[in-house]
C-alpha cells in the first residue's frame, strides 16, 4: 500500500475522532482526562481536543495529497509546502488540545 494512503487514512482517522470528541463523546481520549473532567466541562473539554485532533488531521490530509503531487510532478514544492503544513498543523493541534486538558483537567498529565 503506497504510503499516501497510509498518512490519508490516518489524517481521516483523525478527523473523525476529533469530530467525535467535539460532540462530547470523549471515550476516545484516555482515562486518566476522562477521570478528571467534570461532567459540565466534558463537552467544552471534548470540543478543545476535538478541534485540535481535527487540525491535525487536516494537516495530514494536506500532506498525503501534496505528497501525492511531488510524486507525479516532480516537482518538491509541494512536499515542502506539505512539510510546513504539517508541522504548523501538529504544532497548532497539540497546542489546543493542550490547552484544553490544562484548563479542564489542571494537567495534561
Amino acid at each position: 500500500m503506497p504510503a499516501f494512503i497510509v498518512t490519508l487514512i490516518i489524517g481521516v482517522v483523525c478527523i473523525v475522532l476529533g469530530v467525535i470528541n467535539m460532540r462530547g463523546n470523549i471515550s476516545s481520549i484516555h482515562s486518566y482526562h476522562r477521570q478528571r473532567v467534570s461532567e459540565e466541562d466534558r463537552i467544552p473539554f471534548g470540543k478543545g481536543v476535538g478541534l485540535g485532533t481535527v487540525i491535525i488531521g487536516i494537516a495530514i490530509i494536506m500532506f498525503s495529497v501534496l505528497s501525492t503531487l511531488t510524486l507525479y510532478t516532480d516537482n518538491k514544492v509541494f512536499i515542502f509546502v506539505g512539510d510546513v503544513i504539517l508541522i504548523a498543523g501538529i504544532i497548532i493541534g497539540l497546542i489546543l488540545s493542550f490547552r484544553a486538558m490544562i484548563k479542564y483537567n489542571k494537567g495534561i498529565f
